[in-house]
């Protein structure tokens, strides 16, 4: 099955026994918003409580965050009423089903007065199937959207039942039974005042908890139903209270249904939340799809994982699942976030792309922090020490990613097939699955994903799971799909990455595959020395990444003066520096929206030397390795075709030194030649960033793309 799931951004706000103004609760949620903003979007909208008993108010708008809160301000909305208890729900859409409009815009409703209304991230790629029965049901669709559909399922389920006391967690298993695809969403209902569902499938969600009180436990215990399994061929109500859909309309497998009635799990406590005094506890529960947009309220999250069922009331947080799975764990922790709110605003800087490209001698150094002892030479990555024997025996070593997380393994593969003598691939993760490439038990599957929640690298990873290799994740986000899932991996430790396009998780991955690479050869006294001069090199990275930083002025001149009137631009590397190139190149793509193209300096001859004039800009990666002669072939060949080259090279390199006087220059400190490409990469960041700035687009939120991920 395709589907393109878009992670746009969920927020959810929940007060119990804590009072809060109308207007301070829309602010609390208009805020978590725009934390959300860096994952682009092209519209927003919330819910909230009006005044009236059982009503619900929307407020949805095309465009930024800012034009919805002008929305509201500008309504007759009562902004001075207190509310004790109250469940807002908010969300900044993608658009993938109908164009960007206020109607199109969540929460989606079930009807016109509201009865059920859901915000949504990903697909329900059956929604046409789930719309036809629906309309059937005399059902009025408004929009074009698939997340529609969910909320008027709910009202369809809800309606057919009015005469059982149904819960909203036994509401939500019949609903979720009947959706396809991928999904993070939360729900709400004037039937269940003051309650919110949350619940994911492919898609990340997370719960923060704020209390003035210590939490009983530091976990939230999984509720397991019993199930009654029948199968059925028309809709029907079952005489033990079971709800089913047609097989016929694709929306029921007509098994593992969930028992109706009288519900236990309802009368049960969480732990975690139970006061020792008896009285109840004042809480607030903030429901994000990114620990970004809670982290200023609160430290203490809890990760939902794939299927769980979230239902917040009477200031309560239980976790339900639809069916019992062996193995599954029994509980969710309560995890403490490392992030500052600080690293998540730009400070000085203009943009955050900015910031986080002059952040990287510290992301690099955080990446190695107690990991790398330079005094030793040893690299200690804790979170692969069991693995690692297993990885050393593996027949081979596959490499899965997308992006900029692809250039990184690409950039990575030569030293790890030198220390390792292990053969390396290296895989897009979409043609990987197209593919169905051969996996056995004794691969091991590396997945790189600066989000951890890639849905192409997540998806490749249950197909090697399914096949039995042992699977590392190399991941930036604690607490991500890809980390959990997992059988052993490595944190890169950049801290958060806002800007769409990634620079410091480029480089701390490169910094973390690096690490892996020399702890997998730790044992092999023939590559000592190599080792050690790798591990030099590294001790003094974070110094020349700085150097390079300095360069700053000189790459904006360089991209106002001589490129930013260019349609066009290639960028030249071999070797290590082939990564470098498609890396730079992609950065200037997606931010500059020019055109460039990252060519590996051995194919120049074949092709690509016909686009070769003394108009089009080419940038050669000339700084010195081994292949360094060859490199310095290919600006030979530009030249006496009268091509006009910027070269990237080392300092003082003597075997430029004739051109230096004729041709464009950037010099850049010499290191180890594994570790050039993380010196190289940032110029290329730099020129991006201006030639983006200089024609006045959007850096941080580039056009028709966003902090999301796609299965095609």
């Amino acid at each position: 099955m395709y589907i393109n799931i878009y992670f746009s951004g969920i927020f959810g706000y929940v007060n119990y026994l804590v009072e809060r103004t109308r207007g301070e609760i829309v602010n609390t949620m208009l805020d978590g918003m725009q934390r959300l903003e860096y994952r682009g979007y092209d519209s927003a909208g919330i819910a909230i409580d009006g005044d009236k008993p059982n009503e619900v108010l929307l407020f949805k708008e095309v465009g930024k965050v800012a034009a919805l809160r002008k929305l509201y301000e500008n309504s007759d909305t009562d902004n001075k009423k207190v509310f004790n208890t109250h469940v807002g729900i908010a969300h900044t859409r993608w658009a993938t089903h109908g164009q960007p409009s206020p109607i199109n815009a969540h929460p989606h409703r079930s009807d016109p007065t509201n009865e059920f209304v859901v915000v949504h991230n990903g697909i329900i790629t059956n929604y046409r199937e789930i719309r036809a029965l629906l309309e059937g049901k005399h059902f009025v669709f408004e929009t074009e959207t698939d997340t529609e559909c969910i909320a008027k399922l709910a009202k369809y389920v809800y309606d057919l039942n009015k005469h059982r006391d149904l819960d909203f967690t036994e509401l939500t298993k019949l609903v979720l039974m009947e959706l396809q695809g991928a999904y993070g969403l939360l729900m709400k209902s004037v039937h269940y005042p003051n309650e919110v569902i949350a619940t994911r499938k492919g898609s990340p969600l997370l719960i923060g908890v704020k209390t003035e009180k210590k939490l009983k436990v530091d976990f939230v215990d999984v509720e397991f139903p019993e199930f009654a399994e029948i199968t059925v061929d028309s809709p029907m109500e079952t005489s033990n209270g079971l709800l089913a859909l047609p097989q016929s309309n694709g929306l029921s497998n007509g098994s593992l249904l969930v028992p109706m009635g009288d519900n236990d799990l309802r009368r049960s406590q969480s732990r975690a939340f139970v006061s020792d005094d008896g009285i109840p506890m004042q809480i607030e529960f903030f429901l994000a799809s990114d620990p970004s947009a809670v982290v200023e309220h609160t430290k203490k999250v809890l990760y939902l994982m794939d299927d769980d069922i979230a239902h917040i009331y009477d200031g309560e947080l239980h976790i339900h699942r639809i069916r019992r799975e062996d193995g599954q764990p029994t509980i969710r922790s309560i995890q403490t976030l490392e992030m500052e709110l600080n690293e998540i605003m730009k400070g000085n800087f203009d943009h955050f792309m900015q910031k986080e490209i002059f952040e990287q001698p510290d992301s690099i150094i955080n990446t190695m922090r107690g990991r790398v002892d330079f005094e030793k030479k040893t690299v200690t990555l804790g979170g692969l020490s069991s693995y690692l024997q297993t990885i050393r025996r593996c027949r081979r070593i596959i490499m899965v990613a997308c992006g900029t997380s692809y250039h990184s393994c690409m950039a990575t593969r030569a030293i790890f097939e030198e220390l390792s003598e292990i053969p390396i691939t290296v895989e897009l993760a979409s043609d990987f699955l197209d593919r169905r490439s051969p996996v056995f038990r004794d691969d091991t599957c590396v997945f790189v994903s600066q989000s951890g929640e890639t849905a192409d690298t997540m998806l490749a990873l249950q197909y090697c799971i399914e096949r039995g290799a042992l699977t590392v994740g190399i991941v930036n986000s604690v607490g991500s799909s890809i980390s959990r899932q997992t059988n052993c991996g490595v944190h890169i430790n950049a801290g958060p990455e806002i800007g769409v396009a990634s620079t410091k998780a480029y480089t701390s991955q490169y910094v973390a595959l690096v690490m892996m690479a020399l702890s997998l050869s730790d044992d092999r006294i023939s590559k000592q020395a190599r080792r050690h001069s790798i591990i030099d090199g590294l001790s003094k990275i974070s110094k020349q990444v700085e150097e390079v930083l300095a360069l700053n002025d000189r790459i904006r001149a360089m991209a106002e003066t001589d490129l930013i009137n260019q349609k066009s631009l290639l960028l030249l590397g071999r070797g290590y520096q082939h990564a470098t190139a498609l890396e730079g190149a992609l950065k200037i793509k997606e931010i500059s929206y020019m055109h460039s193209e990252g060519v590996l300096a051995g194919e120049l001859k074949h092709g690509v030397l016909a686009l070769v004039d003394e108009n089009l800009p080419i940038i050669v990666l000339a700084t010195h390795d081994s292949l360094f002669p060859k490199v310095m072939s290919a600006v030979e060949q530009v030249i006496a075709r009268s091509g006009n080259p910027i070269l990237l090279c080392n300092k003082g390199e003597n075997a430029l030194s004739k051109l230096h006087k004729t041709y464009r220059t950037l010099e850049v400190p010499a290191t180890v030649d594994c570790l050039q490409g993380l010196l190289n990469v940032i110029p290329l960041q730099l020129m991006s960033y201006w030639l983006a700035v200089k024609k006045g687009f959007d850096v941080d939120f580039p056009r028709n793309l966003a902090k999301a991920v796609t299965v095609e």
